[in-house]
C-alpha cells in the first residue's frame, strides 16, 4: 500500500532512506547527521562542477535527492574554483556547522562511496574528471592509488 498515494513519491522516499542508511554505515545511525552530510557534500560537489555536468549528475539522482542537490543553486556563479582538497572540505564544513560534530572528510568519503555505488560508472568518471586529483582522492576507488594513477585529464 502506498503511503503517499503516488508510487513515484514512495519510491524516491524509499531510495533516499536507503542512501541515508548507507551513509550511516560510515557516520553512525543518526539520520539527521547523515542527511546533513549528504546535503553538504552534494552542495560542494555541485558547486565545483560545470552547470552541464551538474545537470548530468542530477539526472542520475533519485528525485528527492535531486531536489536537495539543487537547493539554493545559482548556476550563473558556477563552477567555483575549488582547486584543493582543503578548499573542498572547507566548503563541506560550511554546511555541517549546525549538527553534532562530524568531520568533513568522513562526510565526503561516506557520500562519495554511496554515489559510486548508485550512480552509473560512466557518469561518475565524468564527475571525477572535472575534479583535481587532490579532491578525487576522497573517492573510495582512488584511496591508495598513486598520484600518477589518479591523473585523469581535467576539464576546467
Amino acid at each position: 500500500m502506498s503511503s503517499t498515494g503516488l508510487e513515484v513519491f514512495d519510491k524516491t522516499v524509499q531510495t533516499t532512506n536507503l542512501w541515508l542508511n548507507e551513509i550511516g554505515k560510515d557516520l553512525g545511525p543518526d539520520r539527521r547527521r547523515c542527511y546533513q552530510a549528504l546535503r553538504a557534500v552534494l552542495f560542494a560537489l555541485r558547486d565545483r562542477l560545470t552547470v552541464d555536468e551538474a545537470a548530468d549528475l542530477s539526472a542520475q539522482l533519485p528525485m528527492l535527492i535531486r531536489g536537495i542537490f539543487y537547493e539554493g543553486y545559482r548556476p550563473s556563479t558556477m563552477p567555483q574554483k575549488i582547486r584543493s582538497r582543503e578548499e573542498f572540505l572547507a566548503k563541506v564544513s560550511e554546511n555541517l556547522q549546525n549538527i553534532r560534530p562530524i568531520g568533513a572528510e568522513a562526510a565526503a568519503r561516506a557520500v562519495f562511496r554511496v554515489l559510486e555505488q548508485n550512480i552509473p560508472m560512466g557518469e561518475m568518471n565524468e564527475v571525477k574528471q572535472m575534479l583535481p586529483p587532490d579532491i578525487r582522492s576522497l573517492f573510495p576507488g582512488l584511496m591508495g592509488t598513486s598520484t600518477a594513477q589518479q591523473q585523469m585529464p581535467l576539464n576546467r
